[in-house]
């Protein structure tokens, strides 16, 4: 056997050695270590943000949700999302926003129809919502279609039309409200927001007190 083929061996074997001992430690051993530190630090994040109420999984604090009646907090419209017929409320077959400019014909339409629907639902006897109180979120999608959470301000304006709606005083839906807010991150990271399915699994708790 002259040298060569001796030496092609060897490379070969070796080359082999290193393939196998590099899947070990990227294909296994990394991604076990880095499931490991996820569960052992983060499995909240880790497991997806989960949401539970009764007792089982109920949603994702990350993921918003359609499809709650006028009894309950409104979210974010979702223009842009596909159709999913297996979980109609979150409808993540895909996502993403409407896609128009500011100055769209149709975007205009949407926003001004979405609007008067917001006077109209959250307009109750003894509180007239005006139109200039309806904030952007509620009338418009989020970059992704799935945002979880919306402004006080939208919050607020609804507080009414739930209370009424639930048979509950005002004020106890309004700190509900107040309870869940969150505010910018670190102190100037974005803006103050309530997590909608977290409201409502709140709204739907005190209304069983009651």
């Amino acid at each position: 056997m002259n040298n060569s083929v001796v030496n092609t061996g060897r490379l070969l074997g070796a080359g082999l050695r290193a393939l196998l001992v590099l899947t070990l430690l990227t294909g296994v051993v990394y991604p076990l270590a880095v499931t490991g530190v996820a569960q052992a630090l983060f499995s909240d994040k880790a497991n997806g943000s989960e949401v539970k109420a009764d007792g089982k999984v109920v949603g994702s604090s990350l993921i918003g949700q359609q499809g709650y009646s006028l009894d309950y907090f409104q979210p974010r419209p979702a223009n842009g999302l596909g159709e999913n017929s297996v979980n109609t409320q979150y409808k993540l077959i895909l996502s993403g926003a409407s896609n128009r400019s500011g100055d769209n014909p149709e975007l205009i339409k949407w926003v001004k129809e979405a609007k008067a629907k917001v006077v109209k639902d959250n307009s109750v006897p003894g509180y007239t919502v005006r139109p200039s109180q309806v904030p952007a979120d509620a009338v418009t999608s989020s970059g992704s279609g799935l945002d979880p959470d919306i402004s006080p301000q939208y919050a607020d304006i609804q507080v009414h039309r739930v209370a009424e709606r639930n048979d509950l005083p005002v004020a106890r839906v309004r700190k509900l409200v107040d309870d869940h807010t969150e505010g910018r991150t670190l102190g100037f990271v974005g803006e103050p927001r309530v997590n909608v399915l977290e409201l409502n699994i709140a709204l739907k708790e005190l209304s069983k007190g009651d």
